[in-house]
């Protein structure tokens, strides 16, 4: 993945647009995905800018999928394309698509701008194959914060004094009732700073995805989207 840091000239791709920017590449990676989707999948939904251009580029296709969504926001958008929303109540999925925030060259994410990184991970983990959609701007040479948490509403004051550098969101909590902050220290070895927050009683879940649960990663530049998939899953 270190070589996803270097700009170069785009190769031709079918879904060529003129002046790609930022949201056009968020297209392209999405309708990628969306092309690896098969009729009667179960696929979780993420949350955020980028699955908001997946959602049309799914309802396109009129396959006939099941899907869970990872937000009411995505729920509501999904469904009025089209598209088959059903309670999360399967064991497995056969494929989860989502953004992210940030990607190492390890392959470790960060996700959770929205807020709906418990969740996503939930969901991830539950796929059979997980893919990631982003722009040319989320891979990174390092993971850096702020690092999304979600933490328990009961007892937070004394969360907050043994996590120390975290700053509480000015948001709506989850819709789980969870308490939405960042982790804004630094973050050193992913490895590490997930295992500290995993150990820590009051944290819900943390934003840190580690490589073992992706499948496959879509990062578009200008007009091309590169593709990297993974052996572990």
């Amino acid at each position: 993945m270190d070589r996803w840091l270097r700009r170069r000239e785009p190769a031709a791709h079918p879904w060529h647009a003129m002046g790609a920017g930022l949201e056009s590449e968020k297209e392209h990676a999405a309708r990628a995905a969306a092309e690896m989707v098969e009729d009667g999948m179960s696929v979780g939904l993420g949350t955020g800018t980028t699955v908001a251009h997946l959602l049309p580029a799914l309802a396109s296709r009129r396959l006939s999928i099941r899907c869970t969504a990872t937000s009411p926001e995505t729920a509501r958008l999904a469904t009025g394309l089209g598209l088959h929303v059903e309670s999360f109540t399967s064991a497995r999925l056969d494929m989860a698509i989502d953004g992210a925030d940030q990607i190492n060259p390890q392959g470790w994410l960060v996700k959770g701008g929205g807020g709906a990184h418990t969740r996503e991970k939930l969901v991830a983990v539950s796929a059979d194959r997980f893919v990631v959609i982003a722009d040319s701007s989320k891979p990174v040479a390092a993971l850096h914060p702020p690092i999304p948490l979600e933490l328990m509403e009961f007892g937070l004051e004394s969360t907050l004094a043994r996590l120390g550098t975290v700053r509480l969101r000015d948001v709506a909590h989850s819709p789980d009732g969870g308490v939405i902050a960042d982790f804004i220290g630094e973050v050193g070895d992913p490895d590490d700073l997930a295992a500290w927050l995993e150990a820590a009683p009051g944290v819900v879940d943390h934003g840190l995805f580690p490589p073992s649960l992706v499948s496959t990663v879509l990062v578009a530049r200008g007009v091309s989207v590169e593709r990297i998939d993974f052996s572990s899953r």
